[in-house]
């Protein structure tokens, strides 16, 4: 086999990396993705932005999401990766990844899925969710609280303190992935 060859053959075999930012609300998922997106240049998607209206009202007034309510959410995040990852794009996106089951669904978008997982202190938590313009109200954090499922030891990720500044936290996700 050629050099040429060899360096062809570990291409193809490393998968394209998607990073997904998970956490609670407030958890700064999107500032933290969008820190990295400023030192890596990949597409970044916005969880959020994948939510159908009914999911959207229904936070707007204080309901919690149930599994049924985030199945189509969560293959619409995974089908935004798939395309990419197909077309040998990395990413970034942000969404709560509470739990392993979704995680599993999002994963199927490639193999190189990476989460990071934003950890924090309620209480300040509860401080940026009201301070900042967004449809789920404080009153949800309980709920996500509730819902959230850690990373597992076989689940590729890190976990990342929330009160880090963003340029710290995408240093340390660089870090960590050899990719600074």
């Amino acid at each position: 086999m050629t050099a040429e060859e060899d360096t062809m053959t570990d291409a193809a075999e490393t998968p394209v990396l998607h990073l997904i930012f998970m956490g609670v609300s407030g958890s700064g998922k999107s500032t933290a993705a969008l820190a990295v997106q400023k030192q890596l240049g990949w597409e970044f998607a916005e969880g959020d932005d994948f939510h159908p209206p009914e999911n959207v009202a229904k936070m707007s007034a204080g309901r919690p999401l149930t599994d049924e309510d985030r199945w189509g959410w969560l293959e619409s995040l995974a089908a935004w990766t798939k395309e990419r990852d197909d077309a040998g794009i990395p990413t970034l996106m942000s969404c709560s990844a509470l739990r392993r089951s979704y995680r599993d669904v999002l994963r199927r978008g490639g193999a190189g899925t990476f989460f990071v997982h934003m950890v924090g202190d309620k209480g300040l938590l509860l401080q940026r969710m009201s301070t900042r313009e967004h449809f789920m109200p404080p009153t949800l954090l309980e709920s996500q609280i509730d819902t959230l499922e850690p990373l597992q030891p076989d689940e590729p990720g890190m976990e990342i303190d929330v009160s880090n500044p963003p340029d710290r936290i995408a240093r340390m996700v660089l870090a960590r992935l050899d990719l600074g």
